[in-house]
């Protein structure tokens, strides 16, 4: 049976498709991108800002699954500039510590949803205890 997650510490769905989803005690989030999720706004005033709003988006929506970035097993890191790779890589190694960082792939696409600059999808493991 599959659990159905949402948060308003995320941008709610805006298509047929819930912000995460928990089955067999494993926890499945959509792409998350920058929207702030009290205004509703595109955060982009830099690729820091934008992969910081992005990040919180995500810990959003581990936090209402009951888990945190500890237990990231996997992340598709999706971006619209390689060379944008150090700074987003700055800001994500505040988000994922040596010791517990999960696997990770990180690729450039021709476009994102709303024209965004980054989008970050997570794979986790939820044991109910939090």
């Amino acid at each position: 049976m599959k659990k159905i997650i949402s948060t308003k510490n995320a941008p709610g769905a805006i298509g047929p498709y819930n912000q995460a989803v928990v089955h067999n005690g494993v926890l499945y989030a959509s792409g998350q991108i920058a929207i702030d999720p009290t205004t509703g706004e595109l955060v982009q005033d830099s690729i820091e800002a934008e992969t910081h709003q992005v990040l919180k988006n995500v810990g959003g929506i581990l936090d209402a699954a009951g888990c945190g970035f500890e237990e990231v097993l996997k992340v598709s890191v999706f971006v619209k500039d390689m060379h944008q790779y150090a700074q987003i890589n700055a800001v994500y190694a505040q988000y994922f510590k040596p010791g517990t960082a999960p696997a990770r792939e990180l690729v450039e696409v021709a476009n994102l949803p709303k024209f965004v600059n980054i989008e970050v999808s997570v794979i986790a493991a939820v044991d109910g205890k939090r």
